[in-house]
Protein backbone atom coordinates (compact mmCIF):
# COMPACT_ATOMS: atom_id res chain seq x y z
CA UNK A 1 0.00 0.00 0.00
CA UNK A 2 1.65 3.52 -0.81
CA UNK A 3 1.81 5.93 1.62
CA UNK A 4 -0.87 8.62 1.24
CA UNK A 5 -0.94 12.79 1.93
CA UNK A 6 -3.93 14.78 1.79
CA UNK A 7 -3.75 18.34 2.06
CA UNK A 8 -7.51 19.96 2.82
CA UNK A 9 -10.18 20.63 5.54
CA UNK A 10 -13.39 18.34 6.00
CA UNK A 11 -16.06 21.08 4.98
CA UNK A 12 -14.79 21.40 1.66
CA UNK A 13 -13.21 18.29 0.64
CA UNK A 14 -15.09 14.84 0.47
CA UNK A 15 -11.97 13.05 0.21
CA UNK A 16 -10.86 14.12 3.44
CA UNK A 17 -14.28 14.34 5.54
CA UNK A 18 -14.15 10.22 4.68
CA UNK A 19 -10.78 9.81 6.36
CA UNK A 20 -11.78 12.24 9.44
CA UNK A 21 -15.53 12.03 10.00
CA UNK A 22 -15.61 15.65 11.93
CA UNK A 23 -16.11 19.11 10.49
CA UNK A 24 -13.07 20.66 10.54
CA UNK A 25 -12.97 24.24 8.77
CA UNK A 26 -8.70 25.18 8.31
CA UNK A 27 -6.58 22.88 6.46
CA UNK A 28 -4.68 19.93 8.06
CA UNK A 29 -2.32 17.68 6.87
CA UNK A 30 -3.40 13.60 6.76
CA UNK A 31 -0.57 10.94 5.88
CA UNK A 32 -0.98 7.00 5.79
CA UNK A 33 2.65 5.68 6.57
CA UNK A 34 2.84 2.02 6.89
CA UNK A 35 -0.45 1.10 7.49
CA UNK A 36 -0.51 4.31 10.89
CA UNK A 37 -3.00 7.37 10.50
CA UNK A 38 -1.14 10.61 10.80
CA UNK A 39 -2.55 13.73 11.93
CA UNK A 40 -0.85 17.09 11.87
CA UNK A 41 -3.30 19.69 13.17
CA UNK A 42 -3.62 23.02 15.28
CA UNK A 43 -4.20 21.99 18.88
CA UNK A 44 -7.44 23.67 18.64
CA UNK A 45 -8.76 20.13 17.35
CA UNK A 46 -6.20 17.90 18.82
CA UNK A 47 -9.30 17.01 21.67
CA UNK A 48 -12.06 16.36 19.42
CA UNK A 49 -9.71 13.82 17.11
CA UNK A 50 -8.00 12.00 19.90
CA UNK A 51 -11.57 11.15 21.19
CA UNK A 52 -12.21 9.38 17.96
CA UNK A 53 -9.04 6.89 18.75
CA UNK A 54 -8.04 6.40 15.31
CA UNK A 55 -5.13 8.81 14.48
CA UNK A 56 -1.40 9.31 15.93
CA UNK A 57 -1.84 13.47 16.43
CA UNK A 58 0.82 15.76 16.12
CA UNK A 59 0.05 19.40 16.88
CA UNK A 60 1.89 22.11 14.86
CA UNK A 61 3.78 22.85 17.59
CA UNK A 62 5.63 19.56 16.98
CA UNK A 63 7.07 20.96 13.78
CA UNK A 64 8.03 24.39 15.06
CA UNK A 65 4.98 26.72 14.81
CA UNK A 66 5.98 28.68 17.75
CA UNK A 67 9.60 29.15 15.83
CA UNK A 68 7.97 29.82 12.14
CA UNK A 69 5.56 32.66 13.82
CA UNK A 70 7.94 34.99 13.91
CA UNK A 71 9.73 34.35 10.86
CA UNK A 72 7.59 33.24 8.24
CA UNK A 73 5.50 35.85 5.83
CA UNK A 74 2.45 34.75 5.49
CA UNK A 75 0.16 32.09 6.89
CA UNK A 76 0.34 30.03 3.74
CA UNK A 77 4.73 29.83 4.00
CA UNK A 78 4.15 28.97 7.81
CA UNK A 79 2.00 26.08 6.67
CA UNK A 80 3.75 25.04 3.76
CA UNK A 81 6.86 24.57 5.82
CA UNK A 82 5.05 22.83 8.44
CA UNK A 83 4.07 20.17 5.73
CA UNK A 84 7.81 19.67 4.18
CA UNK A 85 8.55 18.86 8.00
CA UNK A 86 5.93 16.59 9.07
CA UNK A 87 6.40 14.49 5.88
CA UNK A 88 10.05 14.56 6.34
CA UNK A 89 9.50 13.56 9.64
CA UNK A 90 7.02 10.85 8.89
CA UNK A 91 9.66 8.91 6.68
CA UNK A 92 7.36 10.15 3.49
CA UNK A 93 9.59 9.92 0.56
CA UNK A 94 6.82 8.90 -1.89
CA UNK A 95 3.07 9.30 -1.91
CA UNK A 96 -0.13 9.34 -3.89
CA UNK A 97 -2.54 12.46 -3.48
CA UNK A 98 -6.15 13.53 -4.27
CA UNK A 99 -6.38 15.70 -7.71
CA UNK A 100 -7.36 19.01 -5.80
CA UNK A 101 -4.13 18.16 -3.39
CA UNK A 102 -3.15 22.08 -3.54
CA UNK A 103 -0.38 22.81 -6.92
CA UNK A 104 1.72 25.36 -4.65
CA UNK A 105 2.29 22.88 -1.53
CA UNK A 106 2.80 20.25 -4.35
CA UNK A 107 5.85 22.04 -5.78
CA UNK A 108 7.34 23.25 -2.32
CA UNK A 109 7.02 19.18 -1.88
CA UNK A 110 8.94 18.09 -4.69
CA UNK A 111 11.39 21.22 -4.74
CA UNK A 112 12.44 19.46 -1.35
CA UNK A 113 12.80 15.79 -3.11
CA UNK A 114 9.20 13.95 -1.88
CA UNK A 115 7.47 12.32 -4.76
CA UNK A 116 3.91 13.27 -5.09
CA UNK A 117 1.45 10.82 -7.88
CA UNK A 118 -2.33 12.35 -8.72
CA UNK A 119 -4.34 9.71 -8.53
CA UNK A 120 -8.14 10.36 -8.43
CA UNK A 121 -9.34 6.66 -8.75
CA UNK A 122 -7.43 5.07 -5.37
CA UNK A 123 -9.72 8.12 -3.65
CA UNK A 124 -13.12 8.08 -5.76
CA UNK A 125 -12.73 3.98 -4.78
CA UNK A 126 -12.09 4.52 -1.20
CA UNK A 127 -15.21 6.20 -0.62
CA UNK A 128 -17.67 3.53 -2.63
CA UNK A 129 -18.74 1.22 -0.13
CA UNK A 130 -20.30 3.67 2.67
CA UNK A 131 -19.18 3.00 6.28
CA UNK A 132 -22.08 2.71 8.97
CA UNK A 133 -21.63 5.95 10.37
CA UNK A 134 -21.95 7.04 6.38
CA UNK A 135 -24.68 5.03 5.80
CA UNK A 136 -26.28 6.23 8.67
CA UNK A 137 -26.31 10.00 7.71
CA UNK A 138 -27.39 8.62 4.12
CA UNK A 139 -30.67 7.26 5.76
CA UNK A 140 -30.86 10.54 7.92
CA UNK A 141 -30.61 12.59 4.72
CA UNK A 142 -33.36 10.57 2.86
CA UNK A 143 -35.36 10.58 5.89
CA UNK A 144 -35.42 14.78 5.49
CA UNK A 145 -35.98 14.21 1.73
CA UNK A 146 -39.69 12.77 2.36
CA UNK A 147 -40.41 15.24 5.14
CA UNK A 148 -39.74 17.73 2.50
CA UNK A 149 -41.32 16.32 -0.76
CA UNK A 150 -44.42 15.58 1.56
CA UNK A 151 -44.30 19.40 2.49
CA UNK A 152 -44.27 20.36 -1.31
CA UNK A 153 -47.04 17.58 -2.14
CA UNK A 154 -49.18 19.29 0.45
CA UNK A 155 -48.98 22.62 -0.49
CA UNK A 156 -49.92 21.25 -4.11
CA UNK A 157 -52.52 19.53 -3.40
CA UNK A 158 -54.08 22.15 -1.00
CA UNK A 159 -53.75 24.51 -4.48
CA UNK A 160 -56.65 26.15 -6.57
CA UNK A 161 -56.60 27.19 -10.43
CA UNK A 162 -57.47 30.64 -10.51
CA UNK A 163 -59.50 32.09 -14.10
CA UNK A 164 -55.97 32.22 -15.70
CA UNK A 165 -54.15 29.14 -14.75
CA UNK A 166 -52.10 29.63 -12.14
CA UNK A 167 -51.84 27.88 -8.85
CA UNK A 168 -52.99 30.04 -5.89
CA UNK A 169 -52.96 28.84 -1.44
CA UNK A 170 -54.50 30.72 0.91
CA UNK A 171 -55.57 33.89 -1.25
CA UNK A 172 -51.38 33.87 -2.77
CA UNK A 173 -49.67 32.92 -5.99
CA UNK A 174 -48.29 29.21 -5.12
CA UNK A 175 -44.55 29.87 -6.51
CA UNK A 176 -41.49 27.12 -7.36
CA UNK A 177 -40.01 29.88 -4.01
CA UNK A 178 -42.37 29.39 -2.03
CA UNK A 179 -42.71 25.39 -2.26
CA UNK A 180 -38.98 25.86 -1.88
CA UNK A 181 -38.76 27.56 1.18
CA UNK A 182 -41.69 24.90 2.88
CA UNK A 183 -38.81 22.05 1.41
CA UNK A 184 -35.61 23.87 3.29
CA UNK A 185 -37.61 24.49 6.77
CA UNK A 186 -38.65 20.77 6.86
CA UNK A 187 -34.96 20.15 6.10
CA UNK A 188 -33.84 21.82 9.16
CA UNK A 189 -36.62 20.18 10.99
CA UNK A 190 -34.64 16.80 10.30
CA UNK A 191 -31.59 17.73 10.78
CA UNK A 192 -30.44 18.31 7.20
CA UNK A 193 -29.77 21.31 5.35
CA UNK A 194 -29.24 22.13 1.22
CA UNK A 195 -27.75 25.21 -0.59
CA UNK A 196 -30.19 24.54 -3.50
CA UNK A 197 -32.85 22.37 -4.56
CA UNK A 198 -35.02 22.48 -7.99
CA UNK A 199 -39.00 23.31 -7.86
CA UNK A 200 -38.84 23.85 -11.77
CA UNK A 201 -42.33 23.57 -13.57
CA UNK A 202 -43.43 23.81 -17.90
CA UNK A 203 -40.68 24.75 -19.74
CA UNK A 204 -38.09 25.08 -17.05
CA UNK A 205 -38.52 21.58 -16.94
CA UNK A 206 -37.29 20.55 -19.60
CA UNK A 207 -33.70 22.24 -18.95
CA UNK A 208 -31.84 20.25 -17.10
CA UNK A 209 -30.81 21.66 -13.90
CA UNK A 210 -33.10 24.75 -13.84
CA UNK A 211 -33.56 25.23 -10.13
CA UNK A 212 -37.11 26.90 -11.47
CA UNK A 213 -39.04 29.91 -10.13
CA UNK A 214 -42.53 31.69 -10.54
CA UNK A 215 -45.79 31.19 -10.31
CA UNK A 216 -47.11 26.88 -11.00
CA UNK A 217 -49.63 26.76 -13.44
CA UNK A 218 -52.44 23.80 -13.52
CA UNK A 219 -51.80 21.28 -15.89
CA UNK A 220 -47.79 21.56 -16.26
CA UNK A 221 -45.39 19.03 -15.22
CA UNK A 222 -43.76 20.11 -11.65
CA UNK A 223 -39.97 18.22 -11.39
CA UNK A 224 -38.93 18.66 -7.80
CA UNK A 225 -35.68 17.66 -7.31
CA UNK A 226 -33.90 17.74 -3.98
CA UNK A 227 -30.20 16.65 -2.11
CA UNK A 228 -30.63 17.37 1.57
CA UNK A 229 -27.13 16.89 3.29
CA UNK A 230 -27.71 15.44 7.18
CA UNK A 231 -26.03 17.96 9.08
CA UNK A 232 -24.24 15.17 11.58
CA UNK A 233 -22.39 13.41 8.70
CA UNK A 234 -22.35 15.58 6.13
CA UNK A 235 -23.29 13.09 3.89
CA UNK A 236 -26.22 13.73 1.17
CA UNK A 237 -29.75 11.76 0.01
CA UNK A 238 -31.23 12.88 -3.51
CA UNK A 239 -34.39 11.94 -5.19
CA UNK A 240 -36.56 13.55 -7.39
CA UNK A 241 -40.85 13.15 -8.09
CA UNK A 242 -42.69 14.95 -10.70
CA UNK A 243 -46.28 16.14 -9.79
CA UNK A 244 -49.20 17.89 -12.12
CA UNK A 245 -52.28 19.81 -10.29
CA UNK A 246 -55.36 19.29 -12.42
CA UNK A 247 -55.93 17.61 -15.74
CA UNK A 248 -52.88 15.36 -16.54
CA UNK A 249 -52.00 16.07 -20.41
CA UNK A 250 -52.29 12.65 -22.30
CA UNK A 251 -48.49 12.96 -23.48
CA UNK A 252 -47.48 13.63 -20.26
CA UNK A 253 -49.00 10.21 -18.34
CA UNK A 254 -47.13 8.56 -20.96
CA UNK A 255 -43.89 9.93 -19.81
CA UNK A 256 -44.94 9.02 -16.01
CA UNK A 257 -45.89 5.73 -17.66
CA UNK A 258 -42.11 5.19 -19.63
CA UNK A 259 -39.88 6.45 -16.57
CA UNK A 260 -41.74 4.36 -14.09
CA UNK A 261 -41.26 0.84 -16.11
CA UNK A 262 -37.82 2.27 -16.68
CA UNK A 263 -37.20 2.87 -13.32
CA UNK A 264 -38.67 -0.60 -12.08
CA UNK A 265 -36.63 -2.58 -14.75
CA UNK A 266 -33.54 -0.42 -13.41
CA UNK A 267 -34.14 -1.21 -9.82
CA UNK A 268 -34.30 -5.10 -10.98
CA UNK A 269 -31.03 -5.06 -12.85
CA UNK A 270 -29.25 -3.26 -10.31
CA UNK A 271 -27.30 -5.56 -7.82
CA UNK A 272 -23.21 -6.22 -7.19
CA UNK A 273 -21.18 -7.35 -9.87
CA UNK A 274 -22.98 -5.37 -13.03
CA UNK A 275 -21.62 -2.25 -14.50
CA UNK A 276 -23.69 0.83 -14.41
CA UNK A 277 -23.82 0.69 -17.88
CA UNK A 278 -25.87 -2.38 -18.48
CA UNK A 279 -28.29 -0.79 -15.83
CA UNK A 280 -28.36 2.39 -17.64
CA UNK A 281 -28.82 0.42 -21.09
CA UNK A 282 -31.73 -1.68 -19.30
CA UNK A 283 -33.86 1.81 -18.88
CA UNK A 284 -32.93 3.08 -22.46
CA UNK A 285 -34.12 -0.08 -24.12
CA UNK A 286 -38.12 1.21 -22.54
CA UNK A 287 -37.84 4.82 -24.19
CA UNK A 288 -36.09 3.46 -27.56
CA UNK A 289 -38.56 1.00 -27.86
CA UNK A 290 -41.44 4.03 -27.49
CA UNK A 291 -39.51 5.95 -30.31
CA UNK A 292 -37.85 8.42 -27.97
CA UNK A 293 -34.14 9.49 -28.27
CA UNK A 294 -31.23 8.55 -25.72
CA UNK A 295 -27.78 8.87 -25.24
CA UNK A 296 -27.47 5.57 -26.97
CA UNK A 297 -28.67 6.87 -30.13
CA UNK A 298 -27.95 10.52 -30.37
CA UNK A 299 -26.28 11.64 -33.45
CA UNK A 300 -22.63 12.03 -32.31
CA UNK A 301 -21.27 15.61 -31.86
CA UNK A 302 -24.66 16.77 -31.33
CA UNK A 303 -26.44 17.60 -27.94
CA UNK A 304 -29.54 16.08 -26.86
CA UNK A 305 -32.26 18.36 -25.80
CA UNK A 306 -35.25 16.14 -26.02
CA UNK A 307 -35.88 12.41 -25.24
CA UNK A 308 -34.13 10.53 -22.09
CA UNK A 309 -31.07 13.28 -22.56
CA UNK A 310 -29.22 12.38 -19.62
CA UNK A 311 -27.58 9.09 -17.55
CA UNK A 312 -29.47 7.00 -15.31
CA UNK A 313 -27.67 7.65 -12.00
CA UNK A 314 -24.61 8.55 -10.56
CA UNK A 315 -23.41 7.40 -6.79
CA UNK A 316 -24.19 9.67 -3.47
CA UNK A 317 -22.35 9.96 -0.31
CA UNK A 318 -20.11 12.56 0.51
CA UNK A 319 -20.74 14.66 -2.32
CA UNK A 320 -23.73 14.70 -4.29
CA UNK A 321 -22.51 13.30 -7.31
CA UNK A 322 -19.60 11.27 -7.11
CA UNK A 323 -18.62 7.38 -8.16
CA UNK A 324 -19.59 5.33 -9.59
CA UNK A 325 -21.66 6.35 -12.88
CA UNK A 326 -24.51 4.64 -14.32
CA UNK A 327 -23.88 6.04 -18.02
CA UNK A 328 -22.68 5.28 -20.93
CA UNK A 329 -19.08 5.31 -18.87
CA UNK A 330 -19.80 3.61 -16.49
CA UNK A 331 -17.74 0.59 -17.11
CA UNK A 332 -16.75 -0.49 -13.50
CA UNK A 333 -18.94 -3.48 -11.93
CA UNK A 334 -21.04 -1.73 -8.89
CA UNK A 335 -19.92 -3.48 -5.61
CA UNK A 336 -22.06 -4.02 -2.01
CA UNK A 337 -21.86 -0.86 -0.07
CA UNK A 338 -22.65 1.30 -3.27
CA UNK A 339 -25.27 4.02 -2.80
CA UNK A 340 -26.32 5.08 -5.83
CA UNK A 341 -29.69 7.27 -8.08
CA UNK A 342 -31.60 5.83 -10.58
CA UNK A 343 -33.17 8.49 -12.24
CA UNK A 344 -34.92 7.92 -15.73
CA UNK A 345 -36.85 11.23 -17.24
CA UNK A 346 -38.33 12.37 -20.39
CA UNK A 347 -38.10 15.97 -21.46
CA UNK A 348 -39.06 18.04 -24.29
CA UNK A 349 -37.94 21.49 -25.35
CA UNK A 350 -40.57 24.85 -24.59
CA UNK A 351 -42.98 22.30 -22.52
CA UNK A 352 -41.99 20.29 -19.92
CA UNK A 353 -40.25 17.78 -18.35
CA UNK A 354 -40.92 14.65 -16.31
CA UNK A 355 -38.22 12.66 -13.84
CA UNK A 356 -38.43 9.68 -11.04
CA UNK A 357 -35.71 9.38 -9.00
CA UNK A 358 -34.88 6.48 -6.19
CA UNK A 359 -31.88 6.16 -4.06
CA UNK A 360 -30.84 2.82 -3.82
CA UNK A 361 -28.02 0.93 -1.51
CA UNK A 362 -26.45 -2.02 -3.86
CA UNK A 363 -26.22 -6.00 -2.44
CA UNK A 364 -25.24 -8.28 -3.07
CA UNK A 365 -28.33 -9.76 -5.10
CA UNK A 366 -30.18 -6.68 -5.26
CA UNK A 367 -30.81 -3.12 -4.05
CA UNK A 368 -32.44 -2.16 -0.90
CA UNK A 369 -34.55 1.20 -1.92
CA UNK A 370 -34.05 4.08 0.82
CA UNK A 371 -36.61 5.44 -0.97
CA UNK A 372 -40.19 5.73 0.35
CA UNK A 373 -42.69 7.85 -1.25
CA UNK A 374 -45.19 7.52 -4.21
CA UNK A 375 -44.63 7.83 -7.64
CA UNK A 376 -47.73 9.41 -8.08
CA UNK A 377 -48.72 12.22 -10.85
CA UNK A 378 -51.14 13.63 -8.56
CA UNK A 379 -50.40 15.42 -4.99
Amino acid sequence: MPDVVILADTVRSATLRHEVPVAIPDPFLYAERDGERHVVVTSFEVPRLSALGLYTIHPLEEFGLDELRGVSTSHDELMDEIVVRAVRALGVKQAVVPGLFPLATADRLRHEGIELTPVRHLFAERRRVKSDAELAGIRRAQAAAHAGMATARKLLAGAQARSDGLLELGGEPLTSERVKASILAAFLANGASSDDLIVSHGPQAAVGHDPGSGAIRAGETIVIDMWPRDNESACFADMTRTFVVGEIPEEVAEWHRLCKEALVRALAATRAGVTGKSVFDASCEVFEAAGFPTQRTKVPGVALDEGFLHSLGHGVGLEVHEEPSLGLVGRDPLVAGDVVTIEPGLYRPGFGGLRLEDLVLVAEDGVENLTDFPYDLTP
